[in-house]
């Protein structure tokens, strides 16, 4: 799995979740449990995480819909 978002942002990283699985590519939001141990501060950044061989698809689409300011930098 591949991170290319991180944000504490829920509204933006389900926007990328559904445009991800819209698209048919493996989604994963990592992290998401661990508002309990912070105590549902936000503080914690959560991590779209998609497939290795689904990452230029991926970037492509987020980019598309004006999500590009919010992309990991390529770190493969």
């Amino acid at each position: 799995m591949h991170e290319i978002i991180r944000s504490n942002d829920i509204v933006l990283l389900s926007f990328a979740e559904s445009l991800m699985r819209d698209a048919g590519i493996s989604v994963m939001i990592a992290d998401q449990q661990m508002s309990i141990l912070e105590g549902s501060l936000g503080m914690l950044q959560r991590r779209l995480l998609v497939d290795s061989d689904e990452v230029d698809q991926a970037r492509r689409i987020l980019t598309d819909a004006g999500l590009a300011a919010e992309l990991r930098d390529d770190e493969a």
